[in-house]
């Protein structure tokens, strides 16, 4: 199988998938699930996810002490700006205590990981890349798993999407790309080094050793509690959008079955 990878503007995944202007792309379930509750939802439906699990979370540099929700009071907080960022942060304040009024947020496209030390005092990250990448360079951080602050916010992220008109139209095309997906993420799985090289190979502006790192934390995560890659179940999705309808983020709730299916996944 030919396939030809863009990289289209943050945000914008699911409206190209939708529109036609490409057959699979990469988004997260908190958008495929903004996309189905809209006032006029996009044709789109998840089909795999790359992880089995949520590793992002908020970080802090361990000089600062801050080691729970609770020490967001106060603090100030550096993020991208959604709605969805602010209904997680002010719901985990809440759950341990803390008065989300307290905290003070900024917007910034990007945080360098020393600014933790000086005035910014709490981030979101993913593990694999930012928390791998401030150590690197010298920078210990308190790590606060979403997935272990609230289990309803341990949601698919990422996930690969596609258009509903793709899967009816060419499900055996659709079968044949997850399947050589899935032999990727196997190798992946068996030989992060390896994996490492062969990005570094493609996307040689990254450093080698901070993509060894990250394949080696990823390669355990990627079917963590699972005993095949790429697979989805009914309640990570209801709890998240539970959470999203309980927090104003949607305005109906979104049955499972309507966001994802493992149909065409290897059997």
């Amino acid at each position: 199988m030919n396939v030809k990878i863009i990289e289209p503007t943050d945000g914008v995944t699911p409206t190209l998938i939708a529109a036609g202007k490409g057959d699979f792309g990469v988004s997260y379930q908190e958008d495929v699930t903004y996309a189905l509750a809209s006032e006029d939802p996009l044709p789109i439906k998840a089909i795999a996810t790359v992880i089995q699990h949520n590793t992002s979370g908020f970080a802090s540099y361990v000089g600062k002490n801050i080691t729970s929700p609770k020490d967001f009071e106060g603090k100030t907080y550096s993020g991208w700006g959604s709605p969805g960022e602010e209904a997680v942060i002010h719901a985990v304040m809440e759950k341990y205590g803390a008065d989300f009024s307290k905290l003070k947020m900024v917007t910034s496209d990007n945080v360098n990981y020393d600014a933790l030390k000086k005035n910014i005092d709490v981030i979101w990250m993913f593990w694999a890349w930012d928390g791998i990448g401030a150590k690197r360079q010298g920078i210990d951080v308190n790590y606060m798993e979403l997935r272990k602050l609230d289990p309803r916010l341990d949601y698919y992220t990422p996930v690969i999407i596609a258009n509903n008109s793709t899967l009816k139209k060419d499900p055996e095309m659709v079968k044949a790309f997850l399947a050589a997906t899935t032999k990727g993420y196997e190798y992946a799985m068996k030989n992060p080094d390896a994996a490492a090289e062969i990005l570094h190979k493609y996307a040689d502006s990254y450093d080698l050793g901070m993509l060894k790192e990250s394949q080696e934390y990823l390669a355990g995560k990627y079917s963590e509690d699972s005993n095949t890659w790429g697979t989805m179940k009914d309640s990570v999705w209801d709890n998240y959008t539970d959470f999203m309808l309980e927090n104003g983020l949607i305005k109906k709730r979104i049955p499972a079955a309507e966001c994802y299916t493992n149909e065409y996944l290897p059997k």
